[in-house]
């Protein structure tokens, strides 16, 4: 079911926003690791299990990349789209695993209409992304161009 757009003036600290569930295969993890991280850990569970990670891991950029497509798929309405102006901070507590079901809850921290440009303002959230095990895999501070609405 799609959810309404939301602009920057249904927005307040402390909302949350939890997204639909993915599924984590472990071809998807070596397939992006051989075109952006092709280190041993993110691209063979044999060589894999020798490493610092004990097993095949997905890279923390394809995990950021998963978190952005749950985003997008449900995880945060925004009308207009999510359009990063940065990012604050992001941690990767654990990693990601084949056969790991993430899904994400995205809190507003601030929102705050911009002084120059009267259509838009900017919102600070933080951005969890926890494995099926309820744990955090990633967690993430980013600022967002958030629309007004108009008229």
């Amino acid at each position: 079911m799609a959810q309404t757009p939301l602009y920057l003036e249904d927005f307040s600290p402390g909302q949350t926003f939890a997204s639909p569930s993915t599924i984590v295969e472990a071809d998807a993890i070596k397939a992006y690791a051989r075109q952006f991280d092709p280190q041993p850990f993110h691209l063979d569970e044999g060589a894999a299990a020798n490493t610092f990670f004990k097993g095949l891991a997905a890279s923390g950029w394809h995990t950021v990349s998963m978190t952005m497509r749950m985003l997008v798929d449900g995880g945060l309405p925004i009308a207009g789209g999510i359009i990063g102006a940065g990012v604050d901070e992001i941690r990767w507590p654990r990693p990601t695993r084949p056969g790991d079901t993430l899904r994400l809850v995205t809190e507003v921290l601030e929102v705050r209409p911009s002084k120059s440009r009267p259509d838009q303002g900017l919102m600070k959230v933080r951005t969890t992304t926890y494995n099926q095990r309820d744990e955090p895999v990633q967690v993430m501070v980013s600022n967002l161009v958030v629309m007004r609405r108009p008229g």
